[in-house]
């Protein structure tokens, strides 16, 4: 009986997610074609290390479109999914996945370390850099994504409950799109290449 409630738990409290995201990006009557609602209010600067220990800036990737996904490496399918996903479509692009950036930001400070991280990464495309911060960055980072993080107790410790899009941001640093849990590999094809401008 437990466990059928902290099923339940977890299932509210992803409905109540995926609820939030729909809200933030819902359809806006008015706004410019090709232009998402509340886009200039989503994205922001942020400092982070990656898989490898550097630190990485968000002013390196001044005029660079780039896709960024907000997960951690003990998830049991969204994130795994979506990081095989997202390679198929690296792979698709070609040549032309070199005129943009991918990431991936852990929301799991206390176990995604940068090794850890650079161990999960090495099962999926190599374009895909990590990136892990203190407990104070990922919050920062999140919030200015409008990206919802939080964590869970379970029987066997913890997991999360997080947002599942894939954030398209523009050469100009502003959002331009987002791609969907398990939306179809040929609209996340089309989706990249209209932000690389291919």
């Amino acid at each position: 009986m437990k466990r059928v409630r902290i099923a339940a738990w977890i299932s509210i409290a992803v409905l109540v997610l995926a609820a939030g995201a729909a809200y933030l990006l819902r359809p806006n009557v008015g706004a410019l074609p090709g232009r998402l609602p509340l886009a200039a209010g989503i994205g922001g600067p942020f400092e982070l290390t990656t898989q490898e220990g550097r630190r990485l800036s968000s002013a390196e990737l001044a005029g660079t479109p780039f896709a960024l996904f907000f997960g951690f490496t003990h998830c049991p399918d969204v994130c795994p999914t979506t990081m095989l996903e997202l390679s198929n479509t690296i792979k698709a692009l070609g040549p032309d996945a070199d005129r943009m950036r991918f990431f991936f930001v852990s929301v799991d400070p206390e176990r995604d370390t940068p090794a850890q991280l650079k161990l999960y990464l090495s099962n999926f495309d190599p374009r895909i850099t990590g990136l892990v911060g203190t407990p104070e960055e990922i919050a920062a980072v999140a919030k200015a994504y409008r990206a919802i993080y939080e964590k869970v107790p379970t029987k066997d410790g913890f997991t999360y409950n997080h947002t599942a899009l894939v954030y398209l941001m523009g050469r100009d640093g502003r959002l331009a799109g987002t791609i969907n849990y398990q939306e179809s590999a040929d609209t996340q094809l089309k989706k990249l290449r209209r932000l690389i401008g291919a």
